[in-house]
């Protein structure tokens, strides 16, 4: 490869991917990730809430979390591509949503209707 060639492409310092966050942006997004960390940290090894609340409470702030991530770091909005990303973002998320619960479902199903519910009911399986 000769060295014209190699310089014939040019540089490539401007990319046409999207936007991309400032280093504002990503101070903030990094300080609420941190919180959001901090936070079901202390709720768990404080002992604060009973289990399942704090069960609950880390869900929560895990899906306010993963939004953080996808706002601030991988700038996935309406204006970002036309649009493309948010529409794509939100069929995947009915497909996992489809998928989790109809697994759920399955697996209810299964153990409600093949497995005895009694140690009676066990003693009489063969």
């Amino acid at each position: 490869m000769s060295a014209a060639s190699h310089d014939a492409h040019g540089a490539h310092e401007d990319h046409d991917g999207g936007a991309h966050g400032s280093l504002k942006d990503y101070v903030i997004g990094f300080v609420l990730a941190v919180i959001l960390t901090a936070i079901p940290f202390w709720l768990v090894m404080g002992h604060v809430l009973s289990p399942p609340m704090t069960a609950v409470a880390v869900m929560g702030l895990a899906v306010i979390q993963v939004l953080v991530h996808m706002i601030y770091f991988l700038h996935m909005n309406s204006r970002s591509e036309g649009g493309w990303t948010l529409l794509a973002l939100m069929f995947t998320l009915i497909l996992v949503v489809i998928t989790l619960s109809g697994s759920l479902w399955v697996m209810h199903n299964l153990n409600t209707h093949m497995m005895p519910t009694t140690a009676h009911d066990m003693q009489q399986t063969p």
